[in-house]
């Protein structure tokens, strides 16, 4: 098997998802659900997986309302059952699975001399682990299908570099994803699924804003770079990454693999 030439499709076909199907876990809202957006705008059919199952409903509901095929389902991505169950959903609904994006995670702030084990072992089940049981399951499931596949992972700039205080479990976590991303695609080239990571700087999230409101409440004084300072004049939105995760899951970036495209505003120069 090899990666198809497209250097004769237009700019319209290679960004087409048409007749392929996504999972976005923790899609209900944020960064998810602006990829599942975008996803889906670009022809895909989706599934939103998360653990807000009604939220995940409600996402569903107003993005099917543009004509794509949402459909949205319970899911905790460190449990390998309810992984197993959104591929399984997918494949039976829509015919196949051709896109998977590891999106869903968590961003505890505690000092490092504070941390319990328990915290440090819930961010390491979300957030990494969470993702190599994504990317098993889809691989699974797009090698069985016979087509490929693409795997994104959502990293972080802390995937490269240490942040604010008290994020050591969560920048951990996300240098992690960073190098599984480069290890999977390693391994998964040879059944034609392309696996890329995306680093988003601090976006407008509504977890991540009512993150920086707790924060203020306990007088932490929250110093996050990218919300004082962007070189490119302004805080990230959740469609910055929406579509840089489209980039990555279309044929526009067929000749890419293990790479994590940062998206920052120039926060890591």
């Amino acid at each position: 098997m090899a990666i198809a030439d497209v250097s004769t499709r237009s700019v319209a076909e290679l960004i087409s998802l048409a007749g392929r199907t996504a999972v976005v876990t923790g899609g209900a809202q944020g960064l998810g659900r602006a990829i599942a957006r975008r996803l889906a705008e670009a022809g895909a059919a989706v599934v939103i997986g998360d653990r807000n199952v009604e939220l995940a409903h409600t996402a569903a509901a107003e993005l099917g309302q543009s004509g794509g095929q949402v459909i949205a389902t319970g899911m905790d991505v460190s449990d390998p059952q309810s992984v197993a169950a959104a591929a399984a959903l997918a494949v039976e609904r829509f015919g196949g699975l051709d896109i998977w994006v590891n999106n869903a995670g968590v961003y505890p702030n505690i000092p490092l001399l504070e941390m319990t084990e328990q915290v440090w072992d819930q961010v390491m089940d979300v957030n990494l682990k969470g993702v190599f049981l994504g990317a098993q399951t889809a691989a699974r499931k797009m090698i069985a299908g016979g087509r490929g596949g693409v795997i994104v992972n959502v990293v972080s700039t802390a995937g490269f570099r240490g942040v604010a205080p008290g994020v050591s479990a969560y920048v951990a976590s996300k240098h992690g994803v960073r190098g599984a991303t480069r290890q999977m695609a390693l391994e998964l080239a040879p059944h034609d699924i392309r696996v890329l990571g995306v680093a988003p700087t601090f976006c407008e999230t509504e977890g991540n804003m009512a993150a920086l409101a707790a924060l203020a409440e306990r007088d932490v004084g929250a110093e996050i770079p990218a919300t004082l300072t962007s070189l490119l004049g302004r805080v990230g939105v959740p469609d910055d990454i929406g579509r840089v995760v489209l980039f990555c899951a279309s044929d526009l970036s067929i000749f890419m693999t293990g790479s994590t495209l940062l998206a920052d505003a120039g926060e890591t120069i």
